[in-house]
């Protein structure tokens, strides 16, 4: 096969298309530079500035400062006044928003410029910070959509012509060059080649394709031409329903977002209320002149501005995800911290997650006759001029042992089963086992082998070989039969290696409460192997992207909510779909890592554990800070109606609760 002579760095391209595609904080710290340059938090910060100049100037000049305090007003408090108008106007709704700005003209009417100033900049600033993480947060399929590939070659009355994907129909044929994306769905009409189709079903090996098997579009083409025949659609195929899955998990609203909407709602109407009932009631049930009304009025808005509610909740969130970005762990926003301590069940894509993700020989296997150092060179010879994983394995085998690797002759693809070549004048093949078998089987019976059937010479077999291969495979690997002028001298195993951290990682999960769980798309006898290593109890194998997401979407059904961790784009759609998604940081594609909430920067999943009882010690500081927040306004509200709670002393009492809350938050920074 002429590929085996082609330049070999197109694969690479290929294949790095599906490995490096940025990521969001990919490789990066927090950006606080982002963060200032956030309109909002220029606003917040404009606006506490201009109130700390005001508060300066107000001995000295007076009507400067009252001024500067309205410059103040309208930087800390513009964007939140506008989204309350149009609330109000638009959905016809009170927010909290229009009560906070409310509150704060309500002091400075009765002289309080700088208590009103403060609840603006205070505000702001929690919406700024809220904002900036909201915006971390979304979900962002651009990546997804980039390895879309847009065009093909399409062959029509014996020409070639490059259209678009969308041109594509059923029954059209297709030219797939090396290296190059699999444009759709379709069947193999004729050629050989490897596909690395990992970033569809997950598998970690690529798969060798002939003619009448299925390619998926989004998956790589390896070493070999390939006429295909499409059989669906652009958006019948399996990429564009990853494209779709992603994009509905996208559309679904929390339920504690839309609680945290209808109270904000409800509260807000609550304290407006009572604002207008005591302004316009008390002097005529209670006798109180006008003045004192809407003083004790002012007071009520003031002392029930929700500052120390707001400063309960992403105070206490930033610190948790500082924290957690610090042990390379960064989240895209407060509520996925939130939404981490309720886990349940953390479920674990195989490949590139729990293993290493990348073959490595594991056995090296010789006939008594031959030499080991001298099989291993002159394979490693022969598979350093292919770029298929398992040939690099063996490469980088001959590396660590520090072999030298001879010049290898004649070589070529032997379609369907492996490669072969000359070192030394000896004709050495490399390839699937299935040789092996299929010789055992004609020994067995007597008959006479036909050459032609794998493109090889027929092999020497005893019974020994088969019993070692199958023992090989029985443990999860990948076994080649290494041959030597047609007789079988040899087998190399090769497997993807489990994390080192893996089996640990599972034990503290499981020592926290938390059910862990296996999805892949890998063969189950390979998926039960590292299962046992890692000390996985449930395991499902076999799984398409789809298969992922019902599976998840099971799993909490059953158990609650889920934890998701996986780097490939078939991980994607069981990522979205998860309560919290978590991609690989180093290894992962980019793809996970924008739908992911969370990113696992260092691929250290020992760390999950952690961060998971980091998040429950956030959400039972928020409790603290909720429980604390509400008891105050309470006593402050009583206060000013039962006994004269002077504004200043609601002002202090406010704020102080206020930033006692955010202190009380930012424990989590340690």
């Amino acid at each position: 096969m002429q590929a085996i002579h082609q330049p070999l760095h197109r694969q690479k391209q290929a294949e790095q298309r599906l490995s490096q595609t940025p990521g969001p904080n990919r490789g990066r710290k927090p950006d606080f530079r982002a963060m200032v340059q956030n309109k909002e938090m220029q606003s917040a910060l404009g606006s506490g500035l201009l109130m700390l100049i005001a508060w300066g100037t107000a001995p000295y000049f007076g009507t400067l400062s009252i001024m500067l305090y309205i410059v103040a007003y309208a930087v800390g408090g513009w964007t939140k006044a506008k989204e309350g108008i149009e609330t109000l106007v638009k959905e016809r709704d009170l927010d909290v928003n229009l009560l906070m700005i409310a509150a704060s003209l309500g002091a400075a009417a009765i002289g309080y410029w700088n208590e009103g100033a403060m609840l603006i900049f205070i505000f702001a600033l929690s919406g700024a910070l809220e904002s900036y993480a909201t915006e971390r947060s979304h979900k962002d399929i651009s990546s997804l959509l980039a390895l879309k590939p847009e065009t093909a070659l399409r062959i029509e009355d014996g020409q070639m012509n490059l259209v678009a994907i969308d041109d594509l129909e059923p029954g059209d044929l297709l030219l797939v060059k090396p290296g190059e994306l699999i444009p759709a769905d379709g069947v193999v009409y004729r050629g050989s080649s490897f596909i690395n189709q990992s970033s569809i079903t997950g598998e970690s090996l690529p798969v060798d394709k002939v003619a009448g098997d299925e390619v998926y579009a989004g998956t790589v083409n390896g070493e070999g031409a390939l006429y295909v025949e499409v059989t669906k659609s652009a958006e019948g195929s399996l990429f564009g329903k990853i494209i779709k899955m992603v994009e509905e998990a996208q559309a679904e609203v929390p339920d504690s977002q839309r609680f945290m909407e209808r109270f904000e709602g409800i509260y807000a109407r609550f304290v407006v209320g009572v604002t207008l009932l005591v302004i316009a009631g008390t002097p005529l049930l209670l006798g109180w002149t006008w003045n004192e009304a809407f003083y004790k009025a002012m007071v009520f808005l003031v002392v029930a501005s929700p500052c120390a509610l707001v400063s309960s909740i992403m105070p206490v969130m930033l610190s948790a995800m500082s924290s957690s970005a610090r042990r390379g762990i960064l989240f895209k926003g407060g509520a996925h911290m939130e939404n981490m301590a309720r886990t349940r069940v953390v479920a674990f894509d195989k490949t590139g997650t729990l293993t290493m993700g990348t073959p490595q020989v594991t056995d090296i296997i010789t006939a008594e006759h031959v030499d080991r150092a001298q099989l291993l060179a002159a394979v490693a010879a022969i598979e350093n001029l292919s770029m298929h994983p398992l040939a690099r394995a063996i490469v980088d085998q001959a590396n660590k042992e520090n072999i030298t690797l001879q010049e290898a002759e004649h070589v070529q693809a032997l379609t369907g089963w492996g490669i072969e070549g000359t070192v030394n004048d000896v004709v050495w093949s490399i390839g699937k086992t299935d040789v092996l078998r299929s010789m055992q089987s004609e020994k067995m019976t007597g008959s006479n082998v036909d050459p032609d059937e794998h493109d090889v010479n027929p092999v020497k077999v005893s019974s020994e070989w088969g019993d070692v291969c199958s023992r090989l495979e029985g443990e999860g690997k990948t076994v080649s039969a290494v041959m030597a002028d047609g007789e079988l001298v040899g087998l190399i195993a090769m497997r993807d290696m489990v994390r080192p951290q893996a089996a640990a990682a599972v034990k503290k999960l499981e020592a926290m409460g938390v059910k862990v769980a296996m999805l892949t798309g890998d063969r189950a006898r390979s998926a039960s192997v590292i299962a046992r290593e890692t000390g996985v109890n449930m395991v499902y194998a076999d799984l398409l992207p789809g298969d992922k997401v019902k599976q998840v979407q099971a799993l909490r059904k059953q158990y609650g909510p889920v934890l998701m961790v996986g780097d490939g784009v078939n991980d994607a759609p069981a990522l979205a779909a998860a309560t919290v998604g978590m991609g690989m940081g180093l290894s992962g594609s980019g793809t996970a890592l924008e739908v992911a909430d969370a990113v696992l920067m260092n691929d250290n999943i020992e760390e999950i554990a952690w961060v998971i009882g980091q998040a429950r010690r956030a959400q039972r500081t928020v409790k603290q800070n909720m429980f604390f927040a509400i008891t105050v306004i309470l006593a402050l509200i009583v206060g000013n109606f039962l006994q004269d709670v002077a504004l200043p002393l609601g002002v202090v009492g406010h704020e102080g609760s206020t930033i006692l809350v955010i202190l009380n938050g930012l424990r989590l920074l340690r």
